[in-house]
């Protein structure tokens, strides 16, 4: 017989003194748990989680490895620390500042496939090219992965660099070849949650938030010379709108 799911972390492969340490992370960097402060007694937190004893104490042992608490036998556990400060990722409105916000970043990234196949491209994306070089990768920044992306290049641009397509992130070598000429750009931006491969390949919970972003170029012709479809981790993601009066 199946178990049920739990009531706050769901059914994941996680370990569940992790989610928890992640929520306890949150908590001081969002100064609800301020420095200084005692954390709540083992007890209080197995009630309010539903946790194990033994899953509080792994969680806080992660906590303290981190230096974010330490743990005060006969006085409790006092927050020393915060988190490091996450770079968010900007959502870009024009194709300019999205570029000057990669460009000179240098996160690692994992190929997690690579060759020739087709993006599915749709009226409204233009013109499908005869031949598409397809990525996938796993991007991380100081050793933590934050997004899953599929990049589908039209074939006659990828050979034109194709190593460095291979080495360096797509869209600044895409917008610094001579001649190549990128008539429109569009993203969409949708809200879902990560799905059993995305959450693993993350290191997140399964149906944690995450952005799905797809972005498009296309040349004076209408072709589609770039698509990509991008799953980012939701804390990575930062969105700023000026709303017009």
């Amino acid at each position: 017989m199946a178990q049920a799911a739990h009531r706050i972390f769901g059914s994941t492969p996680i370990p569940r003194y992790v989610q928890l340490a992640d929520l306890f992370r949150q908590r001081v960097a969002k100064d609800v748990w301020p420095p200084g402060s005692v954390l709540p007694s083992i007890e209080q937190l197995m009630a309010e989680f539903d946790v194990a004893r033994v899953t509080v104490r792994q969680a806080v042992a992660l906590l303290a490895d981190e230096g974010l608490v330490s743990p005060q036998r006969g006085r409790g556990t006092f927050v020393t620390g915060k988190p490091g400060t996450r770079r968010r990722l900007r959502v870009e409105t024009t194709l300019g500042d999205l570029v000057a916000m990669y460009r000179g970043d240098r996160p690692e990234h994992a190929t997690l496939a690579e060759g020739v196949a087709s993006p599915v491209v749709t009226e409204k994306d233009g013109i499908a090219a005869p031949k598409y070089f397809h990525l996938r990768r796993v991007h991380s920044r100081n050793g933590e992965r934050y997004c899953v992306i599929s990049i589908y290049i039209d074939y006659r641009v990828f050979r034109r660099a194709p190593a460095r397509f291979r080495r360096e992130l797509a869209l600044p070598v895409l917008t610094s070849l001579p001649g190549l000429e990128i008539a429109s750009a569009r993203q969409t931006l949708a809200i879902s949650t990560a799905d059993v491969e995305t959450a693993g390949l993350l290191g997140i919970a399964v149906n944690a938030p995450i952005a799905e972003v797809r972005r498009v170029l296309c040349g004076p012709d209408r072709t589609v010379i770039y698509l990509a479809e991008v799953g980012y981790r939701g804390d990575y993601i930062h969105l700023e709108m000026d709303l017009k009066p």
